[in-house]
Order: structure tokens, then sequence, then C-alpha cells
């Protein structure tokens, strides 16, 4: 491991301001002081104490809402019981203004809570076995895996009780509280189908299959939005995992960077010395020669929130509850615990899209009849049946945009004016650059920021496109920058147009953009998005539609010219020029035709925008997009 000793010691000449307040004291001092705190009030607590040691238990200070606290819940893979969900129901309907956050890591955040009333709410939740121990900042935080797991028919090794087996190596342990460099995820999943983001974390054990045996690929070093690297380690059964995790964890404690916190995950360990030193120092610190990694079998999308309900080994159902943006409350959660003992088998499960699952239901339509799947449907619309959304600038003080609302309203809009009854549409917010609501691994992602709108700072989305979950997960990239939010929802609109009118029967939103969008350059592709939406701005009347079987090649300059003639046409009824070769006019003499003497009350922009893109003289043309953008801004 000389590798990652120099590395450590390269990044090691100082330390970063969390890892100096670390050494104040023993963050169990700051949690055994909490009935001081309550007693004495909010401004009785150290500023260390709210800005780090109270965090490493799950009790954030949240600025946003002053003097309030967010609670962040350990529930193990999201599985919970009702007597569980209905406890947590209470303390968020009597201490936290009736509010929950379903989270995309499986778990219940708590908001609005008085320092006073932290205890009472602790002692509560210990009762019917739920904590919040290690949720927050340096600590190996709550495990992912399959909420459906051994339940479910596309499972092939069940899962949760090697996750519960991991949690108990460093769960309540001093050794590991606030031991680590920063954050550390993990998730396992011994299933077909993706269900818990498997492949975005820092260690990922994915169902595998080697020589016949049936075990797990490790991957690591993923984080939010960002896809982890296969480590070439199959592990053949538990025991195999319990060493493998337990080494890798050994590894970022003694050898993780505690200088720049932006860059100290153990995504960017990895990246100094290389995942083959990494899998080596695994093996070596384990005392395991583990086998070279087998072919990963975890390649399916779930499709559970389109169908609405999932058929179960005992014959049962899980019934999905779509819950956008995951806006929950406790109020809703009593009911849900209150339904899932009376049509279920009191189990109920959170997954990785905000939403949850009542296992075990046999009267599956009866269960539907109830008010509380008016507001919270089994199936919404293709909109929202997969929405996620982050805090947001409501709750998060990284967050650049509102975010959660804005996720709902641009759904809401969508399904009014581009109405699709089947189909899947992915689309991931997260309120900044963080990415915790994961939105460079959906169909349609959005990022918070800050754009411009006639010099003045607005709130802005970047628009990603073609994330992926599948096989081993792909990262979408920017269709789009610095979007206004006002206008986001237009340019969405033109894309979602598209898709309803050439979408073959059943087809996903993933499955289009990779039948037909991809043939299409990402400039192209956000440029017509944003022409379309100035077309119906205007309203235009045309058939122009920017998905056509032209073959360019995905060459920028070729998309350019072939965008203006089919645009020129479509308003025209009359080609711009009369022959062509390799997407630019053959005759080199012939005049270009003013459209406005065609089309005599063409938009001015339109008209210039032509001009640009078809001018006789060739090396006045545009060539590339972003020439061409400030023609058609709303």
């Amino acid at each position: 491991m000389k590798k990652l000793q120099e590395a450590y010691e390269a990044r090691s000449k100082k330390l970063n301001k969390v890892e100096v307040m670390k050494n104040l004291k023993d963050p169990k001092e700051a949690y055994n002081k909490l009935q001081d705190y309550a007693r004495d009030g909010y401004a009785s607590i150290p500023d260390e104490d709210k800005k780090y040691f109270l965090k490493c238990f799950g009790i954030y200070d949240r600025p946003a809402t002053p003097e309030r606290f967010m609670l962040k819940l350990r529930i193990p893979g999201g599985f919970m019981n009702a007597t569980q969900a209905k406890v947590i129901g209470e303390c968020a309907k009597e201490y936290g203004q009736d509010y929950i956050d379903l989270t995309t890591r499986q778990q219940c955040e708590l908001r609005y809570l008085r320092i006073e009333d932290l205890p009472t709410i602790l002692k509560k939740l210990e009762l019917v076995g739920i904590d919040a121990y290690q949720t927050g900042v340096d600590n190996i935080r709550s495990i992912m895996c399959d909420p459906l797991d051994d339940m479910g028919f596309d499972n092939v090794l069940p899962s949760h009780k090697t996750l519960l087996k991991l949690q108990e190596m460093f769960l309540y342990s001093s050794d590991w509280i606030s031991a680590l460099p920063r954050k550390f995820n993990t998730a396992i999943t011994g299933s077909l189908s993706n269900r818990c983001n498997i492949f975005c974390h820092d260690a990922s054990f994915v169902l595998a299959q080697k020589d016949g045996m049936y075990g797990y690929n490790m991957y690591l070093g993923g984080k939010v939005g960002v896809v982890g690297k296969n480590a070439n380690i199959f592990l053949r059964n538990e025991s195999d995992v319990i060493l493998a995790f337990g080494s890798i964890i050994d590894i970022f404690k003694r050898f993780g960077f505690r200088d720049n916190r932006n860059k100290n995950r153990l995504h960017h360990l990895i990246e100094a010395v290389g995942i083959e030193e990494i899998a080596s120092a695994i093996r070596e610190n384990a005392g395991v020669d583990f086998l070279s990694a087998g072919t990963t079998m975890t390649q399916i999308d779930f499709n559970d929130p389109d169908q609405g309900r999932v058929q179960l080994r005992d014959g049962s159902f899980g019934v999905h509850m779509v819950v956008p943006s995951g806006v929950f409350s406790g109020s809703a959660m009593m009911e849900v615990a209150e339904l899932a003992t009376k049509y279920g088998n009191e189990q109920i499960r959170l997954d990785m899209e905000q939403s949850l699952y009542i296992l075990g239901v046999r009267d599956v339509e009866a269960l539907l009849k109830e008010e509380l799947f008016k507001k919270y449907k089994s199936v919404d619309s293709p909109y929202m049946n997969h929405l996620i959304a982050c805090a947001g600038t409501a709750h998060c003080p990284f967050g650049v945009i509102e975010n959660k609302n804005d996720a709902i309203e641009m759904a809401k809009y969508l399904d009014e004016k581009v109405h699709i009854d089947s189909g899947r549409v992915r689309m991931y917010w997260s309120a900044c650059v963080k990415g915790c609501g994961n939105h460079a691994l959906a169909d349609i992602g959005f990022e918070g920021c800050k754009a411009k709108v006639e010099g003045e700072a607005v709130d802005g989305v970047h628009i990603y496109l073609g994330g992926k979950l599948v096989s081993e997960g792909v990262e979408g990239r920017t269709v789009i920058k610095s979007a206004p939010l006002m206008y986001a929802k237009y340019y969405v609109e033109s894309l979602m147009l598209e898709y309803k009118k050439h979408r073959l029967e059943n087809e996903n939103f993933e499955q289009f953009n990779d039948r037909l969008l991809s043939k299409f350059t990402l400039s192209n592709i956000g440029f017509a998005m944003k022409l379309n939406a100035y077309l119906r701005e205007k309203k235009i009347d045309t058939d122009f539609e920017f998905i056509h079987s032209a073959k360019t090649g995905k060459n920028e300059e070729f998309e350019v010219f072939e965008l203006g003639r089919r645009l020129y046409y479509a308003l025209s009824k009359v080609e711009p020029y009369t022959a062509y070769d390799k997407f630019t006019n053959t005759l080199k003499s012939e005049k270009l035709q003013d459209i406005r003497k065609l089309v005599p009350k063409i938009d001015e922009n339109i008209a210039l925008l032509l001009e640009a893109i078809l001018d006789e003289n060739e090396k006045k043309r545009a060539v590339v997009f972003s020439e061409l953008s400030s023609f058609i801004e709303l």
C-alpha cells in the first residue's frame, strides 16, 4: 500500500477547518448534552456543536429555518414497519409542522424541530427501533438496498440481512463516529432490477455471476451523479462482503485526504492512485485474494412506478405510492401505517425516487379506493411517477433554486400541454451543483444555477439529457446551460412534443433517446428545444420538427445547415437552393432568395437566423449553434 501512503502524505500538508474542529471534543459529548441544551434553549448550544458535532447524530441546525433543526433518520434499506411509520408521523405532526421529506437514500427527514423537543422525539423513535445515529457529516451513512429484496420475483440473493451485518460493524462504535475524512455511502443489491441507484455510492455490492456462482461485484468511488468504477472484485458470499467492506472503510479511514473537503471523497483517493491500486489494497488489507469480477447481473431499470403495483413472491402485491418531490407529511405517514396494517403485512418500504411501497397487499383495488390515494396516487402522470427533487433553498444552505415546487410545477405543466397516457420519463432535480437530486442520472436532469434575463440574475437550471440507471449506469450531459427557470418548461415541452409524436408503442424516454436523439449532437438538440419554444411563443405556424432522417454524422456544421434548410422550407415551401452536396449548396453562384419576400410577415429574428445559416457566402455562414442562440431568446 505504498502508493496510498505516498498519496496521503502528498495531501497531508494541512488540515481543513472541519478536521481541526474535530479535535475539540468527542462527538458524543455534544450528543450527551442534548438534555441540557433542551433545558437551556437554542442560545446555549456551542457553535461547534451546531456546525458539526450534532450533525454526527443527524441533528442539523438549518439557517433557512432559524432556531429549528432537521433530523435525518436512519432507516436501513428503507425497511420500515407500520409501528415505526406511525411514530415517525406522530413526531412530524406534533413537533415538526406536520412535514416530512422522503429522500433519494430511502430515508425520512423531519424538519422545523425545536431543540427543546429533540430529546423527547429521539426517545419516542428509539422505542420503536429508529434513530439518527451517524447519519450526517463524516460518517458511514445509511445503507441502501432493493426495497423489495427477498419478496421480489427478480431477487436472486436476499441482501437486507447482510446490510444489517455491515451496519453492525460501525454503528454506535466510538471508533467510527466522525472517524472518516468525509461521508461514506454504501449500497447492496441481489436483484436483477436496479431499485437503489446501485452504481453511485462510495462502495456498491452488485449482484453478479461467476463460474456458475452468484455473488456480488464491487464498485467503488461513486457519488451523487457519478458512476463508480468496477473494482474487479467478485465476492462469493456474505462473509466476503463483510471482509471487503471492512477493508475499504479502513483504507478510507487511514488514507483518505483531510485537506480540501471538496476533493476528499473516496472518489478522489481512487483518482489519485487508480482503481487497480485500491483493489490490490483491499485484498492485502483483508488478507484475502478475492476473485476477479464476474458478470454484473443488475441491469434492468425498474418500472414498478409505471405499473403502480408489483407482484411479490407470496402472491400478494407491493403497491406503489407516488410522492412527488418527496414532499410528505406526518399525517400522511400515519395514514400509510394504518393502510399497511389494514390491507398489507404491516411492512412499508421507501424507494430511491422519494416514494414508497405498501407490501403484502391482497386486495389492491380496495386499497386504491382509500382517500389517501387520491392525493398520492399509485400511478400518476409519466412526468410525476419518477420525479425527484432535493431540498432546495427552503431547507438547504447550498440550494440555488427552490427546486421541489419547481419540479412539481414543470411536471404539471407538461402533463397539461403534452399529455401522454403511458411512457416513462425520469426527471430528476438538484438545487445546486452538489447533485443530491441525482440529476446526472436522469432521462432529463436539472441542476439549479443562476441565469440572466435582460441583464438581471434570475433562477435557472442547467438541463441534462441521457442519464441511465441500467447496466453500469451512465451520466447525462448538458444539453442547455443556464436556462432561465421561467423558460425551462417551454424548452422541455419541445422535447416532449417530439417524444409524443415519434415514440414507438411502449417506448420509454430512455429508449427514445437511444433510438433517435442520440443521432444528434447535444448542441443541436438544445438549440432545437429553444427554437421550437420560440416558434410556439411567437405563434409561428409551421410543421418544422427537429428529428429528421438526414445523416449528418453528428457533425455540428452539417447539422446547422440542415436545420436552416429544413426550417426555410417549412416556412416557405421552397428550397433555399436547388441542389446540395455534403450539406451545402452545389451551385456556388446561386443566389438565396430573401425569405421575407416568400413569407411577407415572417418574424424578423427568424429571417436573420436563416440568413446567418444559409448565407450565399459560405465563409460567412454560422457553423455552430452557439452563434445563433441570440436570435431565439424568449
